[in-house]
């Protein structure tokens, strides 16, 4: 029996010919809300990314549907509680793209603190700011990283490699685990108060939304630096504006918005703001990873088979 899977934004390339031979893929990139609901009978799995929206509407519309599975890590775009309901297993695949985010952010992180995407705009444009762009280094500096998982950590390491001091807020590992991992556990205020810079790595769920408001930005180092390749939502942009406004943060890095695309944001387009379009797991080794990953567990749920990264 070949097991009848939707994918509706697409999936890398699968080499496993024992796990293709499991199943039946039907590639709908880019289907629409609307056709969504009208096919979704006819599926026992979908795997989809960001964009679709796995609502109860859709759930109830899966009259054979069992599993849904997410590229990546975040699944807010699906109703949990609707697919508790409903008996819909969801998995992730959680640790495919860390290597990628990780690097992206160290990127990010090095983009913001040396100027260096202004100089190369200005060498297009024909000047030379060499004057201008007094950066700081990374060595001896303080890094919070909030949410020490499998991102979270891996950025850690690799800051540690910068001679960076990294210390973790984790609401939900162990501090044991943490100290073992090569961070100092403390709590988000001492975070907010000894960091120089803050990377978060932490999904957007009720607990996490506007984690980093005006009250955090208020408790934070004058001067401070903004990293999140994580989820919009989790930083209050408002605020963020306005704390770069006043000088309180130095510069943010981010690769993520409440609203996407970005548009005229005018968070976005401020010149303390390194942009990327959330493309932290956009590498071809993460996505051929996570390709596997999503692909071999959804199997799993379908043929009942113990699983690695289930959701709900």
């Amino acid at each position: 029996m070949q097991w009848k899977i939707l994918l509706t934004d697409g999936l890398a390339a699968i080499s496993d010919e024992a796990l293709l031979a499991k199943v039946d893929l039907v590639d709908k990139k880019g289907i629409s809300a609307e056709e969504l609901l009208e096919v979704i009978g006819d599926y026992d799995a979908m795997i989809v990314r960001g964009r679709t929206k796995v609502t109860e509407e859709v759930l109830a519309a899966g009259k054979k549907l069992k599993v849904v599975g997410r590229m990546g890590v975040g699944v807010d775009n699906i109703d949990l509680q609707a697919a508790k309901g409903h008996g819909v297993t969801v998995v992730n695949a959680p640790v495919a793209t860390t290597v990628s985010v990780a690097e992206l952010t160290m990127g990010l992180m090095l983009s913001l603190i040396r100027g260096i995407t202004k100089a190369d705009a200005g060498i297009k444009a024909g000047q030379w700011l060499k004057k201008e762009l007094v950066g700081t280094e990374l060595y001896q500096k303080t890094l919070g990283v909030i949410g020490y998982g499998h991102i979270g950590e891996a950025v850690g390491k690799r800051a540690k490699a910068f001679d960076m001091n990294v210390i973790a807020y984790d609401p939900i590992r162990p501090a044991e685990e943490i100290t073992a991992a090569g961070a100092t556990p403390v709590d988000l205020d001492t975070l907010l108060a000894q960091s120089d810079l803050i990377t978060l790595h932490i999904p957007h769920i009720p607990p996490t939304h506007y984690l980093l408001n005006a009250e955090a930005f208020a408790k934070m180092k004058d001067g401070v630096r903004i990293i999140c390749a994580a989820r919009g939502g989790v930083i209050e942009e408002a605020a963020l504006l306005k704390a770069l406004e006043s000088g309180k943060v130095a510069g943010a890095a981010l690769d993520v918005y409440e609203t996407e695309p970005a548009g005229d944001s005018p968070l976005a387009k401020h010149p303390l703001v390194v942009d990327t379009p959330h493309v932290g797991a956009q590498t071809k080794e993460a996505q051929l990873r996570a390709g596997h990953d999503i692909l071999s567990e959804v199997v799993a749920g379908l043929d009942e088979e113990p699983l690695r990264w289930q959701v709900a």
